[in-house]
């Protein structure tokens, strides 16, 4: 039976070193602030707004929340992003994703200043990430790294394979792991003989966004299983990209759903807004 990998207590033990910190700080007269802006009222990015404004507060960061309503223009909302940009108390901003139709996504992303990208989204951070020379790493990959340190399994020498080529996690999760040394294939859906690639991993990372998609029978015996996923059933229960019940009988480490990857993405928010005042601040 694997051993559970308790993103909990790794995210409180993130949070307290990053509240610490932050009270350092604070003694120097510097306060560490986080500006989050959600467009519209999609009930899955409110629940993420409030559970990162609860962050804020049990870290010491203040939190600035801009609420727009679902039909505010893009040039208002990249209006608001240039003076976040330009406000010295906001030291990251977070624009709360999916925004509605009429606003480029990827227009906003490039507006928010490199120095202010604690999402990592924007184009130079991501190059920076490519080349291993970065200030700010996606939330969640990042979260996924500290979990598997928290296994103290090395990466180095490993077969790692990341399912899913997002952006936003399996690219910057395969290069994280490539960084480390690690021997990575990069998965997604037409990948042929993806069984059999699974089965090779020594750590395998799912973020398909497809509930239970990965099965006893795609894993090898004793590797270290991190499940991204995030999906609601018809019945109401949250579920993983794993199918956690049957895949703990052969992984050595799983993450559960909840209480795996998503805690540590907001974790790791906090990490990146502590550097962003540090750097903007000379400290760092």
């Amino acid at each position: 039976m694997a051993k559970i990998i308790d993103g909990k207590a790794v995210s409180a033990s993130v949070k307290a070193a990053v509240a610490q910190e932050v009270a350092a700080l604070k003694e120097q007269g510097i306060s560490v602030g986080l500006a989050v802006v959600i467009v519209g009222d999609d009930p899955a990015s409110r629940i993420y707004v409030n559970n990162k404004k609860k962050a804020c507060a049990s870290c010491g960061i203040e939190s600035f929340e801009y609420a727009l309503s679902g039909d505010t223009t893009e040039e208002e909302l990249l209006e608001l992003v240039e003076k976040l940009n330009q406000d010295k108390k906001v030291n990251g901003i977070l624009v709360q994703l999916p925004l509605p139709r009429q606003i480029d996504e990827h227009k906003v992303i490039e507006a928010i200043s490199p120095k202010k990208d604690v999402d990592a989204f924007n184009a130079v951070n991501v190059g920076k990430i490519m080349i291993g020379d970065f200030d700010f790493l996606p939330c969640t990959p990042s979260g996924c790294m500290d979990l598997i340190d928290s296994t103290s399994v090395s990466v180095e020498g490993k077969r790692c394979v990341v399912i899913g080529r997002s952006n936003i996690v399996g690219k910057p999760m395969a290069m994280l792991l490539l960084h480390r040394n690690g021997t990575v294939t990069i998965c997604h859906s037409r990948t042929k003989d993806l069984k059999e690639i699974c089965r090779q991993a020594d750590i395998l990372v799912a973020a398909v966004g497809k509930p239970n998609f990965v099965t006893a029978d795609m894993v090898k015996e004793g590797a270290v299983v991190i499940d991204v996923g995030m999906n609601r059933l018809e019945n109401g229960k949250l579920c993983g990209d794993v199918d956690f019940e049957a895949v703990s009988q052969v992984a050595e480490w799983i993450t559960p759903v909840p209480g795996g990857v998503g805690p540590m993405t907001i974790a790791t928010l906090m990490r990146n807004t502590l550097t962003a005042a540090k750097i903007q601040n000379g400290l760092s």
